[in-house]
């Protein structure tokens, strides 16, 4: 017996042995053909990626060919068109027929997570330490970044596409008719009431002297296509925290619903009065984005305000359709109470360039030095405007940049083709991933007319500047917190449950079909059958990660 078992241990010793020579040896195979390489050959890379209109062939784009030459790679595309691409995306994944590298991925913290630890997509910690400069810069000294990309268990799966836009981080705007405020003797309202006493004159005072009681003093849509729209989006503001994609708000440490608080009662009320005077257009529940263009470009101008993050979601923004220049923000309103706040939105988003456990150790190493290139400056530059003397020139030492300094950059206005078609951009706006802080946006040349045409990004920075003194981080839930993987379904579920509760009920006061005495207490007992508790007690966990 004890012959048999020295035998076994023998035999078990010696394939032991046998099975480490062999890995040994391919090991040292498998370096030898890195190392005996040619360094002249291109590295391949073969990416999943959208194929966006009016961007020509990725094949032959001209930035994707300048970028071969730069870092002696060789793109092997495959592309679909972008309505597709997240089916496919899906279906890829699923079968795990996927290449080394997807680009815009649109990867949840959640998602990044689960195929992270599934080995799908790569750890890039040490990737980015070792080759990637600007990516090692940028998650030390921009502040939220590290927060968006780094999972909790400290792995990066993924890296976002940075991009910044200071009229993006302040969306929630209100446009008011400067021309109807001059021609009635009114100034920009700053509070609540001065807001409701300037729209009551709008309707009774004919600003558009036509002699017609035909004004529309507030109006507004909520419509998936258009940003920014909704009754509560600005107006909330100066009653409680008002974030319409989750309505989470942060008070002391605590997560908090804010549609379930005693602050949403009053700003339903002061919502209520609007409506019930005619003061508020009667279809902003039930019109889209259409109707309140059509009404908005009547031959006699119409519309006193209009709350929407961009005028231009309602009127033409060029000199042949002046109207829009009647038009600036209201900075954000001071409620009864002292609240005055502008919804704040920052963060790096989902993830959009993964490397793939396809890659090989070349391939690997040649997709981060690719997303490094990317988040250079002249990276940006070139995925954003195109190449130099084409979609952007040097600026001149007398040009001044957004912020009153000496600019880097002027945008080149694009010339009309003789035969009227639009020519393919030859460049990739803004592909994958991008370091496009507002540090580069802000460096080129400042228009002298913010009205004009071609200077709609300047007027909607200058406009943005307004909201910036009001802004509030700290009330804010942040937007790039991981939620576990196993809660992500649930949330996802729960949030829009929530959701349509919240606009229905909305909508309900203000038009007057629920009274808010009689009926908010049964409103807050609704959330309990919704699992609100749950709901913030999710969050409250992501939120101490």
């Amino acid at each position: 017996m004890k012959k048999r078992v020295f035998i076994g241990i023998s035999i078990m010793m010696i394939l032991s042995l046998l099975l480490s020579a062999c890995g040994s040896s391919q090991k040292k195979q498998e370096d030898a053909v890195t190392s005996s390489s040619d360094p002249n050959k291109p590295t391949t890379l073969t990416v999943f990626a959208p194929q966006n209109v009016g961007i020509e062939n990725l094949d032959v784009n001209k930035l994707s060919k300048y970028i071969e030459e730069k870092l002696n790679i060789k793109f092997d595309w495959n592309t679909v068109p972008d309505a597709a691409f997240s089916d496919k995306k899906l279906l890829l994944l699923a079968s795990g027929d996927y290449p080394a590298v997807i680009m815009s991925a649109g990867i949840s913290k959640a998602d990044q997570i689960k195929y992270g630890q599934q080995g799908a997509f790569l750890p890039l910690n040490d990737l980015i330490d070792q080759y990637a400069p600007n990516i090692k810069k940028a998650m030390e000294s921009v502040s939220y970044l590290k927060q968006g990309m780094v999972a909790p268990d400290g792995n990066i799966y993924a890296l976002p596409k940075l991009n910044e836009c200071l009229h993006c981080t302040y969306g929630q705007r209100m446009w008011i008719n400067t021309e109807w405020l001059k021609k009635l003797g009114l100034t920009m309202p700053t509070t609540t009431d001065e807001f409701y006493n300037v729209l009551k004159a709008f309707k009774e005072k004919d600003p558009n002297g036509n002699g017609k009681a035909d004004e529309v003093p507030f109006t507004t849509s909520t419509s998936d296509n258009v940003w920014g729209g909704g009754v509560d989006t600005f107006l909330m503001n100066a009653f409680i925290y008002d974030n319409s994609s989750d309505y989470l708000s942060v008070k002391d440490g605590k997560v908090v619903f804010s549609p379930a608080q005693p602050e949403w009662k009053e700003g339903l009320k002061y919502l209520r009065k609007l409506f019930a005077e005619g003061l508020m257009d009667k279809g902003v529940f039930t019109q889209n984005n259409d109707a309140v263009k059509q009404m908005a470009n009547k031959p006699d101008a119409d519309v006193g305000a209009v709350g929407y993050a961009l005028i231009s979601s309602v009127f033409d923004v060029n000199d042949a359709h002046p109207r829009h220049k009647d038009y600036d923000v209201v900075p954000p309103l001071k409620g009864p109470d002292g609240v005055q706040l502008a919804g704040y939105s920052v963060g790096a988003g989902d993830g959009q360039f993964v490397i793939t456990n396809k890659a090989t150790k070349e391939q690997q190493i040649a997709a981060v030095k690719l997303a490094d290139f990317l988040w250079s400056e002249e990276g940006t530059v070139m995925q954003s405007w195109g190449f130099e003397g084409e979609g952007w020139k040097k600026a001149d030492s007398s040009q001044k940049d957004y912020n009153g300094k000496p600019a880097k950059y002027e945008v080149i206005a694009k010339a009309a083709s003789d035969n009227g078609e639009t020519k393919p951009d030859d460049y990739w706006w803004q592909l994958g991933t991008m370091q496009m802080l507002n540090s580069v946006r802000e460096s080129f040349v400042a228009p002298a007319d913010p009205l004009g045409n071609g200077a709609f990004e300047y007027r909607l920075w200058l406009a943005a500047k307004k909201y910036e003194p009001f802004a509030k981080p700290e009330v804010v839930y942040p937007s790039d917190t991981f939620v576990d993987p196993t809660d992500a379904l649930t949330i996802a579920q729960m949030q829009k449950t929530l959701s349509d509760y919240v606009k229905s009920n909305l909508a309900q006061f203000v038009t007057g079909n629920k009274d808010l005495d009689k009926d908010w207490d049964s409103y807050l007992a609704g959330f309990k059958g919704l699992q609100l508790e749950q709901y913030l007690a999710i969050y409250q966990k992501s939120l101490k990660k």
